[in-house]
């Protein structure tokens, strides 16, 4: 395919998703999913730039995600986001480990590979949804993003302590993570406040947290790990920044703007794009009873304690908490690439991360809003 061809197609992609997703009313996410596996088993393929940008838009999404936690309210509300997000990982790790190695009959490790792919909550997914819709303003959808990292955090432990090799180059990235959020967390106010700064057009305040995300995938690959937790991290800290002042609560709103313009899009699109549906139709089995078991074992796992805790978004927080996507993905590619799992396994393990990515969301967006739309707060005016 001529290579001029792939950046038109993709742009016309990220278009047509966003007037799809206004059109009927849908998490443009979903929609990007959706068109991406549809064009990816119609022979478009993903380049090096695309692989790339995903994989930064990935840790931008988690990066915003960060800064939209309260981290007052995450302290007040730290017992219930942990036991939902503990439960939320633990039950479909358990339910897809033991059916995939006493049923399907996977080999030990690649049970472990799907349990860790299908244990996981999508950060980006949640927080691109609660962001369309204004929950995350809400306490209901900052509960839920804490609640989601705890989910993950678990997902990425397992995979660093039943798979990751530890290296001196892993301890490296581990020291220049933190070093970077220290010195983030310490001296970002000169330049986020600096009046300097204000309404350029160039935006360097943006181009500077783009910066400092770069560094962290720069040293993920060299120490074989990823970016999610540091980028989370430094959002986390850095919220208190884009609360504190109209400047730059502008500035929050601008680099979501950015964001969800182009680099976001891709993330999605290239997700969706990873999914064989010739594979997935071979062992299409395997594939509804892999589903089933995420969505049952995550319900068992968060609809009761979100009863008691989320009396008022249950099942909106149950459906959300059962999405997947980045980690899904991360784990499935980490399987394929050292051995552990073939090409079919890894095609029934993303196709049913990027399902549980599409279905529930469509649902809880669908019929389950906890509340009305006019007593959302508007993240545009901060009304």
């Amino acid at each position: 395919m001529n290579g001029d061809l792939v950046p038109l197609i993709m742009g016309g992609l990220v278009l047509l998703c966003s007037l799809i997703s206004l059109r009927l009313g849908i998490s443009v996410a979903i929609i990007e999913i959706l068109l991406g596996t549809v064009a990816g088993n119609l022979g478009l393929q993903t380049e090096a730039w695309m692989i790339y940008i995903a994989k930064f838009g990935g840790i931008v999404l988690t990066y915003l995600a960060g800064t939209e936690i309260d981290t007052r309210l995450m302290k007040e509300k730290f017992k219930e986001s942990f036991l939902i997000g503990s439960l939320s990982f633990l039950a479909p790790f358990i339910g897809t480990f033991l059916y995939c190695y006493l049923v399907a009959e996977w080999s030990y490790h690649a049970a472990l590979i799907a349990g860790t792919a299908l244990s996981t909550t999508s950060l980006a997914v949640v927080y691109s949804v609660l962001v369309e819709s204004g929950l995350n303003k809400t306490e209901i959808g900052k509960l839920l993003m804490a609640s989601t990292f705890v989910t993950d955090m678990g997902t990425a432990l397992a995979l660093s302590l039943l798979f990751a090799k530890f290296t001196i180059y892993t301890l490296i990235f581990y020291g220049v993570c933190f070093a970077v959020i220290y010195f983030v967390d310490q001296f970002s106010v000169y330049i986020l406040l600096n009046r300097k700064y204000i309404n350029k057009v160039i935006e360097p305040e943006i181009k500077y947290i783009f910066f400092v995300l770069i560094i962290f995938i720069y040293f993920a690959e060299i120490g074989d790990a990823h970016a999610v937790l540091p980028a989370f991290v430094l959002g986390l800290l850095m919220s208190k920044h884009f609360k504190e002042r109209r400047r730059t609560r502008v500035l929050g709103n601008r680099l979501r703007t950015v964001a969800y313009a182009f680099i976001t899009p891709i993330f999605f699109i290239t997700g969706g794009m990873k999914v064989s549906l010739a594979l997935v139709y071979g062992a299409l089995g395997v594939f509804l009873i892999l589903f089933a078991i995420k969505i049952i074992m995550k319900f068992i796992g968060v609809y009761f304690l979100a009863k008691k805790y989320i009396p008022n978004g249950t099942m909106y927080t149950t459906l959300l908490m059962s999405t997947g996507l980045t980690f899904g993905t991360i784990s499935s590619l980490f399987g394929l690439q050292a051995g552990i799992i073939d090409q079919t396994q890894y095609s029934l393990l993303v196709g049913v991360v990027v399902a549980s990515a599409v279905i529930p969301t469509f649902i809880a967006q669908k019929w389950f809003l906890p509340v009305e739309e006019e007593d959302i707060m508007d993240y545009d005016t901060g009304s």
